[in-house]
């Protein structure tokens, strides 16, 4: 079997609409929390943070089935940075899982449904634990930071690949390896 030399499409596609729904969600997120009750989005952001974020969640499952599912290119560099690689892309999707799990018991606490986008409602939990909205908005919030800061060094390793090392690490991403 011929090794294979980029992600596929799929798995590219998921990778940058992926990246720039966190950069998005993050953003609106630390916008979010200084709205006022008379502004005009402080109803309207909450409704479309919570939609798109269970849309990512429900594309983050498929990103890991996929993955689980499909071939993908082997990771460079050294015996350390494959290391780093493989436990920097498993935080990534378990701290997106923490996310999704923490943003879903914030929202639903009060047990209403979550409407995503007047398409469809998922149902809500209900208060499972006392102090449910404040425990998981707190987990949300570090989880975030912990998300994007991990992903700037996902980022800033790819970047050294490319210009330092000159392998065909962020190549693979882009689809034009060698």
């Amino acid at each position: 079997m011929t090794p294979v030399k980029n992600y596929n499409g799929i798995a590219r596609t998921a990778h940058w609409v992926s990246a720039l729904i966190i950069i998005g969600m993050f953003s609106v997120g630390l916008w979010m929390v200084d709205l006022t009750y008379y502004s005009t989005w402080y109803h309207k952001a909450p409704h479309w943070h919570k939609s798109v974020g269970l849309l990512l969640a429900f594309l983050t499952i498929f990103r890991i089935i996929w993955k689980i599912k499909t071939p993908s290119p082997s990771i460079e560099g050294t015996a350390f940075e494959k290391k780093a690689a493989h436990s920097a892309h498993h935080f990534l999707y378990l701290d997106l899982l923490l996310i999704f799990i923490s943003g879903y018991l914030i929202s639903t606490e009060d047990g209403r449904p979550i409407e995503v986008f007047n398409w469809f409602n998922v149902p809500g939990a209900g208060q499972l634990f006392k102090h449910q909205a404040d425990i998981a908005g707190m987990i949300h919030t570090y989880a975030a930071w912990a998300l994007i800061i991990t992903a700037t060094v996902h980022a800033l390793a790819a970047l050294k690949h490319h210009f330092i090392d000159k392998d065909n690490t962020l190549k693979k991403m882009i689809g034009v390896s060698k």
